[in-house]
């Protein structure tokens, strides 16, 4: 779907949700992400997009108890389920679903909503965490670590009963998971089957994204990302996308302000934005004859 091509039809989703980590003010990533012109900038190239504001997702009556280690899983679960019927909303009405979050343990609701509509989907994690542990391999707790573990069928024998996941079918074989680089991905499938991306602000480099609560050194450049972004709306097949854990609490107001630009500019590619420029629609560049 490259933008010189293809207006993208694009329904945009606010997941403002904490509760799969322990650091508050994920919650405030989608408005973040608003606010910093990130659907004017979408628009002024050319896309169609549709907001269907932020889910309502406060369980603070749920009571909760620790399954194995993990902390708030009743309130992850009930979540999960809202963010996925309404993914499935969004691609059954033909739009590209972009989810804006909100911790990674969304990322449950939002590739088991597209697989609701989409079963032969693939994912492209791109994060510095692989998010597979388990409830019961834990070291933390935080389910944002655990998104991948409830939806690969391979560790459904590992996965303990959890109250509110009862929705929750494993959907997913590890071979349709590509950790960080398109090159993983099977080009006979590449071109067939939709494509969905999850992409953790914490995978850039934290000079490139303060403004997220697990910093890892040494992540990609902005160069690489963007690349990344590129191939991704090169495929024509991206069905999802779904940004985790911009924090707008964490750092200072430059950190807040670098991070939401530099996560912007990664959705804005995604959805065919050239670092040359956008083409206007019908243009391609002259080969020589």
């Amino acid at each position: 779907m490259p933008t010189d091509e293809k207006v993208a039809k694009i329904g945009l989703v606010g997941v403002p949700f904490s509760k799969g980590q322990q650091r508050d003010g994920t919650e405030k990533g989608p408005g973040a992400l608003r606010n910093g012109g990130l659907l004017e900038t979408l628009t002024s190239i050319g896309h169609d997009v549709h907001d269907y504001g932020d889910l309502p997702l406060d369980f603070s009556d749920d009571k909760e108890g620790q399954i194995g280690v993990a902390k708030n899983p009743k309130t992850v679960g009930h979540a999960s389920k809202m963010i996925a019927d309404k993914v499935s909303e969004v691609v059954k009405s033909g739009r590209t679903c972009l989810a804006l979050g909100g911790d990674h343990s969304m990322a449950i609701g939002t590739i088991y909503g597209q697989h609701q509509v989409q079963p032969d989907q693939v994912v492209l994690w791109i994060d510095a965490h692989a998010d597979i542990n388990t409830p019961l391999t834990s070291g933390s707790g935080n389910m944002h670590g655990m998104p991948l573990s409830f939806l690969v069928k391979e560790l459904d024998p590992y996965l303990p009963k959890i109250p509110g996941f009862e929705f929750v079918k494993p959907c997913l074989t590890a071979k349709d998971i590509a950790y960080i680089g398109l090159r993983d991905v099977d080009p006979g499938e590449r071109g067939k089957r939709p494509i969905h991306l999850s992409f953790d602000v914490d995978s850039l480099d934290p000079s490139l994204a303060p403004s997220t609560g697990t910093p890892v050194l040494g992540g990609l450049s902005l160069r690489e990302g963007l690349y990344i972004a590129e191939e991704v709306a090169n495929t024509g097949r991206l069905s999802v996308i779904d940004v985790a854990e911009v924090n707008p609490s964490l750092g200072s107001e430059q950190d807040v302000e670098t991070t939401v630009k530099n996560t912007i500019e990664f959705i804005t590619k995604c959805f065919g934005k050239r670092r040359q420029g956008v083409y206007p629609p019908g243009y391609h560049i002259p080969l020589p004859t």
